[in-house]
C-alpha cells in the first residue's frame, strides 16, 4: 500500500500530500476545471472531491488546493483515500 504524509504549505488552502512513490510517470500535471480527465485520471478522481479547486502533481507529491469554506478535516482523509485506491489499482 503507499504511505501518504499529509503536509501543511504556505496557503491554507493548500496542503501537500508527499508519497512513497512517483505521482506521474513523467512530467507535472495540473487538474483544474476544464481539464481532460483522460490525460489524468488520479487528477480528475481528486479533483471530483467537493470543495477542490486545483490538483498539481509532481514527483513523488500531490498538492491539492481547496474553496475557502472546506475544511481540511474533512476533505484531506478523502484525498488520502483516493490516492490509496489509485495506487491500489496500479499495484
Amino acid at each position: 500500500m503507499i504511505e501518504v504524509r499529509p503536509e501543511a504549505t504556505p496557503n491554507p488552502n493548500a496542503i501537500k500530500f508527499t508519497l512513497d512513490q512517483p505521482s506521474t510517470s513523467g512530467r507535472a500535471q495540473t487538474f483544474r476545471a476544464g481539464s481532460d480527465p483522460a490525460e489524468s485520471p488520479l487528477g480528475a478522481r481528486i479533483f471530483a472531491l467537493d470543495g477542490v479547486t486545483n490538483v498539481f502533481m509532481t514527483a513523488n507529491f500531490v498538492s491539492v488546493t481547496k474553496e475557502d469554506d472546506i475544511a481540511w478535516d474533512e476533505l484531506a482523509p478523502l484525498v488520502v483515500a483516493e490516492l490509496e485506491a489509485h495506487f491500489g489499482e496500479d499495484g
